[in-house]
């Protein structure tokens, strides 16, 4: 009588970690930590995400031959020390010349194969055809009895790779990625990973980096899919992991994944308000400063700011400045100094009366018979920036400027004034997600004084000022903002979606003017699609009409 012999399920790892750009060392050792624990957990392979090794994106770090020599160097020291497991590591790779954007096979001392990704994107926030060359060939290799695929993030958005893979012999995919967050993006990769598994009819590993980049943010939030395309494990969006995942080697259902842990979705609220404290909270401490300084205002720009700064950072790594004027209204400074108490932050008190009237009757001769406009108020705003970055300077904190994007579209902003600082947190997130955020803090504890949510939000640089005295309703104009820079929709477009045309030409004209502003601000956390970033680069000298 013959007996069947069943498999015993392997064990396969995934390390969401956080590297961080240039730390070969560091990385190197979060690699050897993940992979210790993972081998003592009984996993046999450990997948960590794209370019691990020297952080993502390098950018033009690659042109040196220093880093990728030290890149090199790390990979054949993490190789000996890499004993007892499988190790599928990502680094670039310089070979024959030509610069690849890589993932390495590792074992007992050795690198045994080496993959060089097929798909570069070049677009939005990606530049990787600057650096890299394109890889052709697939690599498959044995693990266990399963023949294992090695795709790498863009690699997976295109059919092509997954059936190169397939043919190679794959039985099972697995994918290193660096893929950056904005609004909606897990659906879509779980949307395109899924095309894979039903074109290609193998499991999907998807293991994703997690991490602030100066203003990208990786979500983790990496995932496996089974043979049918169903989620059986998706490890948390925003934090470090090292999960383990199963893979049922029986006969009848080879290489395919067994259920395990799907932790939950974020709300949309949550999870910008999540990528939002990561971005900030690995700008500050990847680039070594001692805390933030925030010019408190008493509005809701502000006062998000502060909150989120709270939450990445703690209360003893901020301090807050009340800046008022003659224009200041006594409700601004005092829900100001309560949200200041509430979240246990320091809090200052300088007033600008005494600066402003100074800096006026200097002027006074030049400005002789002229009436009060956007030149006395911007030098109030100059005045509150110049302040903040003296701050900055004594006591090494970095100043966050608090304006939202819809502001920084419309050149509603101050340059040297309140654009100055170090980081625009808010940069990228709109006036009306300001408030459905700040609503969303207040959920979890009242930080933010309702007050504050409830009154019109104004720059109080003028008696009685409100934003929309000269901009149209937020609402409007963040619609016409996304349709214009989001989508490229034209004037004629944007007007044919219901917006009034004397509303989409004064938003569009504006957005077209201030490129000049944008350009001189800090960057920020991308949220977006498309965010004042890296992601549009339009001139600022042009007189194409986009109608």
């Amino acid at each position: 009588m013959q007996v069947e012999i069943i498999s015993q399920p392997i064990c396969l790892a995934i390390a969401q970690i956080n590297c961080t750009v240039g730390d070969i060392a560091g990385n190197s050792n979060k690699i050897l930590a993940a992979a210790s624990k993972a081998k003592d957990a009984g996993a046999s392979l450990l997948i960590t995400p794209e370019l691990a090794l020297t952080g993502y994106p390098p950018e033009d770090l690659l042109l040196r031959d220093d880093f990728n020599h030290a890149s090199q160097t790390a990979l054949v020291d993490l190789a000996k020390k890499t004993q007892g497991i499988t190790l599928l590591v990502g680094h670039p790779r310089m070979h024959e010349g030509a610069c690849y954007n890589a993932a390495s096979v590792i074992q007992d001392g050795k690198v045994l194969f080496t993959y060089h990704k097929h798909a570069l994107p070049n677009h939005t926030v990606f530049d990787e055809l600057r650096y890299f060359k394109p890889g052709i060939a697939p690599l498959v290799f044995e693990h266990h009895g399963v023949k294992c695929g090695v795709l790498i993030c863009a690699d997976v958005w295109e059919p092509n790779p997954a059936r190169l893979a397939k043919n190679a012999g794959a039985e099972i995919l697995l994918v290193l990625n660096a893929s950056p967050f904005h609004i909606d993006k897990q659906d879509s990769r779980h949307e395109i990973v899924r095309q894979r598994v039903l074109e290609t009819g193998l499991a999907v590993v998807y293991a994703n980096l997690v991490g602030g980049q100066d203003e990208l943010v990786f979500d983790g939030a990496s995932f496996v899919l089974d043979r049918s395309g169903a989620v059986v494990q998706q490890l948390p969006a925003f934090e470090e992991a090292l999960v383990f995942i199963e893979i049922d080697c029986a006969k009848n259902n080879k290489a395919n994944p067994n259920l395990a842990i799907v932790s939950p979705s974020l709300s949309l609220e949550a999870s910008i308000y999540e990528a939002l404290k990561l971005g900030l909270k690995d700008y500050v401490n990847k680039n070594n400063f001692k805390g933030v300084v925030i010019g408190l205002s008493g509005g809701v720009d502000s006062a998000l700011t502060l909150a989120i700064a709270v939450d990445a950072l703690g209360s003893d790594q901020v301090r807050v400045v009340m800046m008022p004027s003659e224009f200041t209204a006594e409700m601004s400074v005092i829900d100001a100094h309560l949200m200041a108490k509430a979240l246990g932050v320091q809090y200052s008190e300088l007033p600008i009366n005494a600066l402003f009237n100074l800096f006026r009757e200097t002027l006074s001769d030049e400005f002789f018979g002229l009436p009060f406009d956007t030149t006395e108020e911007n030098l109030q705003a100059r005045i509150r920036g110049m302040l903040l970055m003296a701050l900055s300077n004594k006591f090494g904190s970095i100043v966050l400027t608090t304006g939202n994007k819809s502001e920084m579209a419309v050149g509603y902003s101050t340059l040297y004034g309140d654009m100055a600082g170090g980081f625009a947190l808010l940069k990228d997130v709109p006036k009306t997600m300001v408030y459905q955020l700040s609503n969303y803090r207040n959920l979890i504890s009242p930080v933010i004084p309702e007050r504050i949510l409830l009154r019109p939000p104004s720059a109080e640089l003028r008696h009685d000022q409100k934003d929309q005295d000269s901009l149209p309703a937020y609402s409007i104009l963040d619609g016409i903002m996304e349709a214009y820079v989001e989508h490229d929709a034209s004037r004629a477009d944007i007007i044919e979606m219901g917006y009034r045309e004397q509303d989409v030409n004064r938003v569009t004209s504006l957005i077209d003017r201030n490129e000049y502003k944008r350009r001189q601000s800090p960057i920020g956390v991308r949220i977006t699609q498309r965010g004042f970033g890296k992601d549009r680069r339009y001139p600022i000298t042009t007189r194409f009409l986009n109608v």
